[in-house]
């Protein structure tokens, strides 16, 4: 045995080992991003033990959404569904954009989405989150046309349950990645007709993708800021005690932003859900390449509040595995 092999038999182990611990770590944690492939804007609801995440499909929007199926966050399974697609949400008002940003909620054993295309809203209903799904509107029109509130850009829209079963649906962007407008109305049981006249409640730094929830009997109003082409994206939010507000910024925001090393760059437009206590926030980032255009890919990691109800910052860094 020469010298120099007898110094490089402990420095080989030292590496299997650490590369051994690495690999058991790799399988207890879900890693950023949850899967490969070019996501954006997702939402994600829970149904007899199954994930399916709804997100847009990169770069900037599909003829249709996006659909992944998944258990633990680890093993993904890409559904179709028939609906939405371009070619069925399209009206006289319809702009181009194609099919962007769902939002999908379980109210009364059916499910509901409400998603963006043609820069209006349209909502759908299935009885199984992977349908078959159709226009929940009887006239197959759009719920808000491109038409309508003129200075608010009609898409990202979030439906959100209050704790007695009232609704209420929120959406709005800006126009050139400025003055991004907020809008919430109340919705009837059938989970289609407006209960009121659509209101503006747009809350301090926000620019586009609402997402409301609820703790402890406050509501946080949770959304976007910047530009979701590069580093300015993040996420903030306010509080309020009613689900109209008034608001109150967040004292940490932005809770999620680009890390100083940019391994997560760009990050927003999120969900937020529940599992066995602990919250969680599903949102994208931008893949880092040299097009013109933008790629997202889809991220997760924990949510958490101080004593206060403060939403804590955000340390992108994945999240362990779910307990079965």
């Amino acid at each position: 045995m020469t010298k120099n092999s007898t110094l490089t038999s402990p420095a080989l182990l030292l590496l299997l080992f650490i590369t051994t611990l690495n690999c058991l770590a790799q399988e207890k944690c879900i890693e950023n991003p949850i899967i490969k492939g070019y996501y954006a804007d997702p939402t994600v609801i829970k149904d007899n033990g199954v994930y399916y995440i709804y997100a847009t499909i990169d770069p900037w929007g599909s003829k249709e959404l996006g659909v992944l199926e998944t258990k633990d966050f680890k093993t993904f399974v890409s559904r179709h569904i028939n609906w939405p697609t371009k070619k069925a949400c399209t009206s006289p008002t319809s702009g181009d954009a194609m099919v962007w940003a769902p939002s999908v909620r379980k109210f009364r054993d059916k499910f509901y989405m409400y998603v963006a295309i043609g820069s209006e809203i349209w909502v759908g209903v299935s009885d199984r989150p992977l349908g078959p799904w159709k226009n929940a509107k009887a006239d197959n029109s759009p719920l808000v046309s491109k038409t309508d509130f003129p200075k608010v850009h009609n898409i990202d829209a979030d439906c959100f349950i209050d704790d007695n079963g009232d609704a209420y649906l929120y959406w709005g962007s800006g126009f050139n990645w400025v003055n991004g407008h907020c809008m919430a109305v109340k919705l009837k049981k059938d989970m289609v007709t407006f209960d009121g006249i659509p209101q503006e409640i747009t809350p301090p730094h926000y620019f586009e993708a609402p997402h409301m929830v609820k703790r402890n009997g406050l509501y946080y109003l949770m959304y976007s800021y910047g530009k979701a082409i590069d580093d300015t994206y993040q996420v903030r939010y306010s509080t309020g005690k009613t689900p109209f507000g008034p608001w109150t910024e967040g004292p940490n925001d932005p809770i999620l932003s680009t890390t100083p090393d940019s391994t997560t760059q760009g990050p927003g437009h999120h969900t937020v859900f529940k599992e066995q206590g602990q919250y969680y926030i599903l949102y994208h980032r931008i893949h880092p390449q040299k097009e013109q255009y933008v790629l997202r890919e889809l991220c997760l990691d924990s949510l958490n509040f101080d004593k206060k109800g403060d939403i804590l910052k955000i340390k992108p860094s994945g999240v362990g595995l779910f307990k079965k």
